[in-house]
């Protein structure tokens, strides 16, 4: 499937989802659906990241000092939990679980971020051969807010000018490209600074083609 055509097939299967409110922006794809994960889940799953976490990395050469401070895992797909997250993912979007990334955990304590960014691979870095060869271009981006902090730690979109708060168990999905499949610069978006407590979220992206198989 072209990235074009997947983009319009994820888009009008979310615009069908019960629960799914498209954000009024015209420069990309932006939807949230709440209560995608019960509290119960959440909790599951938070226990899952702090038994794994460790400090965030960056695919790009962008290695600046505090540009992504949180802390990461992926999470074990042999886990019932996972498993059946993953597969509502794809229930969600239509999308073939083989073209999908690990599902990741990311924790965010007082002061951490991830400064403005795009999720979408640059094709004139120095990782993009090999990315090209092992499933080429992310299209969807899938987050999920697994609890609230006290304070911050919104998800911040400064091109489009939205910001959403977290929420548990609420899904929030873009595509990170254009109506003819190219990187959507509009897609910029930044995980705010937590104030006071602590954030954790679930981040599934997907890709033109099956991931980690070479072309």
């Amino acid at each position: 499937m072209q990235q074009a055509e997947l983009g319009t097939g994820v888009r009008d299967r979310l615009l069908a989802a019960p629960g799914a409110v498209k954000v009024p922006i015209t420069d990309f794809d932006l939807f949230v659906l709440r209560d995608f994960l019960t509290a119960a889940e959440c909790e599951r799953l938070i226990r899952l990241i702090d038994g794994k976490r460790k400090p965030s990395r960056l695919m790009g050469d962008n290695q600046a000092e505090g540009f992504r401070t949180s802390e990461t895992c992926n999470l074990d797909s042999r886990d019932r939990l996972v498993d059946e997250v993953e597969a509502r993912l794809g229930a969600l979007t239509g999308i073939e679980r083989s073209h999908g990334e690990f599902l990741q955990g990311q924790r965010y304590a007082v002061g951490q971020q991830y400064r403005p960014h795009h999720d979408y691979l640059r094709t004139d870095a120095p990782y993009w051969p090999h990315q090209e060869k092992i499933g080429g271009q992310r299209t969807w981006t899938l987050m999920v807010f697994l609890n609230v902090p006290e304070k911050g730690g919104e998800t911040r979109f400064p091109l489009a000018g939205v910001t959403i708060p977290p929420r548990l168990g609420s899904l929030v999905a873009w595509n990170n490209l254009d109506a003819s499949g190219e990187p959507n610069a509009a897609t910029l978006h930044q995980g705010m600074p937590v104030v006071a407590g602590v954030k954790y979220i679930l981040t599934k992206w997907y890709r033109q083609r099956p991931w980690g198989v070479a072309a």
